[in-house]
């Protein structure tokens, strides 16, 4: 198996690096907001990470491999977000628990105009308020930025772990 193969759709392109620097700063600013919102709870802002035709998928390295569409999340458009932030913030019921995101070595593969293609690597650690920190999932991953007026939003994230064991409470966004 080809581990630097990555996702279908994902492939490295020759980016001007002048330009991969700038995108890869603008892409690293949105993933430190992106996790700082998560981090503080803040689940209900989630949805304004994305396009309204936004796709997010939580899958396993063996289904993306394989090309598989199967996942843990699947949100399709900003409703299934919006839906999923409102479950999470007001109806779910589970145990009080402060998340940590590291996002680390963005790349970018691909610029097309206003569409940035990128990889980040990502850790998610959990801590239940009377448990140890654990580490809830590691991998990576695949995004389709588009810049609208000035601000980058994602079109696609697609959050590919690597391990077959993951934690059967995966409750907030990755």
């Amino acid at each position: 198996m080809d581990k630097s193969a990555g996702l279908k759709g994902f492939a490295a392109t020759q980016v001007p690096i002048d330009a991969a620097r700038i995108a890869r700063f603008e892409i690293e600013e949105f993933n430190t907001a992106y996790a700082a919102t998560l981090d503080a709870g803040k689940v209900e802002d989630w949805p304004a990470f994305f396009t309204d035709d936004a796709l997010y998928r939580i899958t396993g390295r063996d289904n993306a491999d394989a090309d598989l569409p199967v996942g843990l999340v699947l949100c399709e458009g900003i409703g299934m977000f919006k839906d999923r932030a409102l479950a999470i913030a007001t109806t779910m019921m589970f145990a009080p628990r402060y998340l940590q995101h590291h996002i680390t070595n963005v790349r970018v593969l691909a610029l097309d105009g206003e569409v940035i293609t990128a990889t980040a690597n990502y850790a998610l650690y959990q801590t239940l308020v009377d448990e140890r920190t654990t580490l809830q999932q590691i991998g990576r991953y695949y995004d389709r930025f588009v810049r609208r007026d000035g601000t980058l939003l994602l079109q696609e994230r697609h959050c590919v772990y690597d391990s077959l064991i993951i934690d059967t409470a995966l409750i907030y966004p990755v």
